[in-house]
Order: C-alpha cells, then structure tokens, then sequence
C-alpha cells in the first residue's frame, strides 16, 4: 500500500444498495449506477475514495450472511464460512462519481467495471459477468475504505499513473482538484475506445497509451511515467493498476528520482496471473489458518 497516510473513512459500516442502473461506456466497460437501500449512510469523500463491493453471485441469501467487519480479519474468517455457492463475491472499487439526493431522484454513486472476457460464452470472471448482467432492483452491500491519495495540503500539482483498472480513480481525482491544479496523467488503456475522457482541470494534461496485445498490462505507462519530466516541485504522484505498474512508479520516482516517498500514493489493484490481489484481511486470515 502507499507510504502517505490513508485517509479513514467516517464509517465502515456495512451499507445495503441496489442497481438503479447500467450503461454500457465501450467494449470494455460497464458502467452500474447503486442507489436506495441505505445510501444516506454513504459519506462522500471525493478523489479515490473506494470501498468493499459484496456481489449476490449466490442469491440476496448470501448477502444476508455477510458479517458487519468483513474487510477485518476476523469478520473475514466468518465470511469465509459462507458456504461455497452462496458466499457473494468481494471486490474492491472505486467511486466514479457520487451525485447527492434532489427533490426528483434520490442519491447515486456510478462504478465502472473493466470488463475481462464475455458473459455470454462464459469467458468472464464473476465481478464482470455481475456487472454485464445485473438489472435494476438487484441488491448489493458496500464497505467505505476512504481514500489512498493523500496529498499535502495545498499541493496541487500532481503525477498521475494508471492502467485501465486505474481510469475511475483517476477520473474522479481530476474531478476532485482545484481547478488551478496542474501536472500529467498517464492512462494505458486496451484499446482507443476505452480511452474514456473525463472533466479535468485545464492544466492536467491526459496522455493516453493504447496497449497492444504482446505488451505486458502497465509496463507501457510505467515506461512512459520514467521518460516523463516532474512537474515543478511540491508535486504529489499517484499510480495504481496493475501491481507492477503501481509498485514500479513508487520505486522509479523515490529510489531514482529522489521523490519524498510521502509525496507518492500507490496502489496495487490485481496482478498479471492472478485472479484478484489478495486483501490485507485475506492476507492475515490465511496466516491466522496456517499458525
């Protein structure tokens, strides 16, 4: 995780939502829109701000099973016990965009899923398959895990690195900065539709770098990020994606660059070769299990 401080969230309660919505963005995104249940208890924070998804793969059941602390260990021994088939799917994300209630709607957060192989020839993976299938009025639990980036106060210059998975956080980021911010964010997508743009400040630039299949996820961002200048110091950098892209980006600017390493935020999100990087709480229960 990053060397800045995280930023806790006010809650980590879990709280119940439902699908109002889907749209599709492009070959490789779907955008699902929650609302309902609970979202008054949902604190908005801006920026990264991110949070625990329980995915219904095994009916509302599941979800009902689902203990208050599931992001902790312990809870998460118990979530363990949900019997296979009926334990939902746990996922990380990111908040796209929250939009607060008015008199004619109530309160919305969007996610964006990156969509990894097919639903309808089985080639997807369970949070994908969810995300391309799920209708309105499914329900949904989330967990609020606040914020990775975690700037000094008063920087607004800043470095931004991301594969696709990266492209909501650094969107809702841009959204979040003053609008006299500056600084780079480099966006490796997989291909030139899912370059999805986004409102920014006018002096961020967004370089976008279109992946072709022999490429390794992230390693064109990441050698992009090295042959790019450093905005003019205090800056603060953020990299997240693929765990070797993010890792990379931290290593790169503080072992090479000579960057305070409290003036980078990163973020391993999955792995090449890997389903899913594990949680910390998936982390200490299999060593609780092997002690």
């Amino acid at each position: 995780m990053a060397y800045s401080k995280l930023v806790k969230p006010l809650s980590s309660e879990l709280i119940p939502l439902s699908v109002v919505r889907t749209e599709r963005l492009s070959a490789h995104w779907m955008r699902v829109t929650l609302g309902g249940g609970e979202i008054e208890r949902f604190r908005p924070m801006g920026f990264d701000q991110w949070f625990r998804l329980f995915l219904p793969i095994g009916g509302d059941a599941g979800l009902d099973r689902v203990p208050a602390k599931a992001n902790r260990m312990f809870g998460y021994l118990k979530f363990l016990r949900i019997p296979d088939g009926e334990r939902p799917v746990m996922r990380n994300y990111s908040v796209r965009a929250y939009r607060p209630a008015t008199a004619d709607a109530g309160a919305e957060i969007d996610v964006d899923f990156v969509l990894h192989g097919s639903a309808a020839d089985g080639t997807a993976g369970p949070a994908s398959r969810w995300a391309e299938t799920c209708a309105p009025g499914e329900h949904v639990l989330i967990i609020d895990e606040g914020l990775t980036f975690n700037p000094q106060r008063g920087t607004d210059r800043v470095m931004l690195v991301g594969d696709e998975t990266a492209l909501p956080a650094i969107a809702s980021i841009c959204a979040s900065l003053p609008a006299t911010a500056t600084g780079t964010a480099i966006i490796e997508v997989p291909s030139d539709e899912d370059a999805l743009e986004f409102p920014r400040p006018a002096g961020v630039e967004v370089v976008w770098i279109t992946r072709p299949h022999s490429a390794a996820p992230g390693a064109l961002a990441l050698s992009a990020m090295r042959e790019a200048p450093l905005p003019d110091a205090p800056f603060h950098a953020y990299a997240a994606g693929e765990q070797a892209l993010a890792s990379g980006v931290r290593k790169h600017l503080v072992g090479e660059r000579g960057v305070d390493r409290q003036s980078v935020s990163f973020c391993g999100y999955w792995k090449v070769g890997a389903a899913a990087p594990a949680s910390r709480a998936a982390r200490e229960a299999a060593a609780e299990a092997r002690a």
